[in-house]
């Protein structure tokens, strides 16, 4: 019964408050060592891969068609891999591969570890604005981000791969599918999203720490871009699984 909860066995939804992404490059080679076979990083001139951090208010999450008031409210950080997925039929699914969720409810914990394969912790989330600028930090998760104030204009990280924001546009997020894969079993198991009104804003980093990417211990962590929007519907289809190896 609870293996069958962790392959996503009805659809969800949710809606987005406020979702910031910040996205990290690093080498495909490292990132690569960190994924179950057969997810491989998807790469950017051969040589980044990438991990993003999504920073998502989440409201009424909830199997889809139940009524509101019987969903989750829950602040959540994600920390995910850019990758593909090599499928016996012969496409590239391109998606997101989750290393580690944290929440700021220990219900959405309790939950998310019954019916998802996504990780999740309770730790201690804080956001404040000040003066236009917002932070979000958690002191047990080694975790802070500080935007800057509003421009009309904003630059590119300056170590970033990308040389516009509609080349960064393409690691921003959300993919369309977010993978878990049983290596043992052969098998992956493919939940796809679907999002409406889906206009990410490019903004500007003023500060950050992220403890859980430093301790990977990669050679590399470079802030590539970050996205912010708001208000967003988003629902999860169904899960479905299908062997990779036989």
């Amino acid at each position: 019964m609870l293996a069958w909860l962790k392959t996503h066995p009805f659809p969800v939804e949710a809606f987005f408050e406020h979702s910031l992404v910040l996205t990290f490059a690093v080498p495909g080679a490292e990132l690569a060592a960190l994924l179950p076979a057969p997810l491989v990083p998807d790469t950017f001139a051969d040589k980044w891969g990438f991990l993003a951090v999504a920073l998502v208010q989440t409201r009424q999450l909830r199997p889809q068609g139940f009524p509101a008031a019987l969903g989750q409210d829950f602040f959540l950080i994600g920390y995910r891999a850019f990758v593909r997925y090599p499928s016996p039929t012969g496409k590239r699914l391109r998606g997101l591969y989750i290393l580690r969720s944290e929440t700021d409810k220990k219900r959405m914990t309790l939950l998310g570890n019954l019916m998802t394969h996504y990780r999740y912790h309770t730790v201690d989330i804080a956001q404040q604005h000040t003066a236009g600028r917002l932070r979000i930090a958690s002191q047990q998760a080694d975790f802070q981000v500080t935007l800057a104030s509003p421009a009309p204009e904003v630059a590119l990280p300056p170590q970033s791969p990308f040389a516009t924001w509609a080349e960064a546009r393409r690691f921003a997020g959300p993919l369309p599918f977010t993978f878990s894969a049983d290596t043992a079993a052969g098998s992956m198991l493919i939940v796809e999203g679907v999002r409406q009104h889906w206009e990410p804003q490019p903004v500007a980093v003023e500060s950050y720490h992220v403890g859980f990417l430093q301790h990977l211990g990669l050679s590399q962590l470079v802030l590539a871009n970050a996205f912010s929007l708001r208000d967003v519907p988003y629902y999860w289809k169904k899960g479905r699984t299908e062997q990779w190896r036989r």
